[in-house]
């Protein structure tokens, strides 16, 4: 009986012990300005995935990589234009995997905006396609007892800051710190929190500290250096690479076309050095012009408006969120003036201003 009782008063100071230690680390994430962010994994990704049958005059899917995940102000997009916005984006991954997964799904007959990235769209590189095939895989092969564990986490998440997977994870805590960070090792640069929350919507967005912190800023750009040096120490795509690849871009655009669906690319805001050397590395010419001539699409590249032509990234790849709230107002009047049908069709300067002057910002930044 005694021993019975030694082991329930250490079954109670371990809960209270462990439930002091979440406690006191959920207040610290609370007071280092933080905000809720979900797992952008396969659970919450099939989940956008499953919305795709919605008809096409009720909403847009959205494919590529991180900019339009960055670019589309997802609550924007969907206040003023009444259409439901699907993201399907996977950051540094190429979009041609769920291109190709929509054009082959009968079923799909709505709007498309493909966002472009040259140096993953035209990639040989094994890792543009892994986070794609990943999340597709996991689609297909969804059990019931993954989709009740996303339906718990989901709400978990909604409240919990310590949930961030991409940050506070065992293993993204143990990445930051500087084991490696002597002679001889070499650490690959990790991204600052303030760059990596997620929405529920799968929207990504930079805290107003990271965009207000050069050393941050410096931290996100030395990734893209990184992957600079990779990137020119690979053999360059060959020309009948790229046709090969626009090749299968225009077969899979047709088979959404033929079945009543539509196609459009955009070219998201890049700036800076970065911008520079995507000019030397993908002129337009053989790489953009060449999509919109094989493929028989329209396309938006943001040079060529000046509505969104404007923009330097606070790192040289992606918008702030207040600039993203300015590019997806523009986006939308480019978009109605070349004849998309989006539900709400009076798409003016004056009433998106007026919709978002009314509304609260969705986020909170801090």
């Amino acid at each position: 009986m005694k021993q019975k009782r030694l082991f329930l008063k250490a079954g109670i100071l371990a809960i209270v012990l462990v439930s002091a230690t979440v406690i006191a680390w959920e207040m610290y994430l609370r007071q280092q300005g933080r905000g809720v962010s979900y797992d952008d994994g396969g659970s919450l990704w099939a989940d956008k995935r499953k919305q795709v049958y919605e008809p096409i005059d009720k909403a847009t899917v959205f494919i590529g990589s991180s900019r339009i995940k960055y670019d589309l102000d997802i609550p924007t997009w969907q206040k003023i234009t009444g259409d439901k916005a699907i993201q399907l984006a996977n950051v540094g991954s190429s979009a041609l995997p769920i291109l190709y997964d929509l054009a082959d799904d009968p079923h799909f007959k709505g709007k498309l905006v493909f966002d472009v990235t040259e140096f993953l769209m035209f990639s040989n590189a094994p890792y543009v396609n892994y986070t794609p095939q990943q999340v597709l895989d996991y689609h297909k092969k969804e059990t019931p007892a993954q989709k009740f564990s996303a339906a718990v986490n989901h709400v978990l998440e909604s409240n919990f800051y310590l949930l961030d997977k991409e940050e506070y994870s065992l293993n993204a805590l143990l990445g930051d710190l500087k084991f490696n960070d002597r002679p001889g090792v070499y650490a690959a640069p990790n991204f600052p929190p303030g760059f990596t929350p997620v929405t529920a919507d799968r929207q990504n967005y930079m805290t107003e500290s990271l965009v207000r912190d050069p050393n941050q800023i410096k931290q996100v750009t030395d990734v893209w250096q990184m992957l600079g040096r990779i990137a020119a120490s690979m053999p360059p795509v060959t020309e009948g690479a790229v046709d090969s690849v626009i090749a299968s871009v225009k077969a899979s655009c047709d088979k959404i076309k033929a079945r009543g669906g539509k196609v459009i690319f955009v070219r998201t805001p890049s700036s800076g050095p970065l911008r520079a050397m995507e000019k030397m590395a993908f002129p337009r010419e053989k790489f953009w012009d060449k999509i919109l001539k094989v493929t028989g699409c329209e396309g938006i590249h943001f040079e060529d408006f000046d509505a969104i032509a404007h923009f330097e990234c606070p790192e040289f790849s992606h918008l702030s969120v207040p600039q993203a709230v300015s590019f997806t107002k523009s986006l939308i009047n480019i978009l109605h003036e070349k004849g998309w049908k989006l539900p709400s069709s009076k798409n003016t300067t004056n009433n998106i201003a007026s919709i978002l002057i009314k509304s609260k910002p969705w986020y909170s930044i801090h």
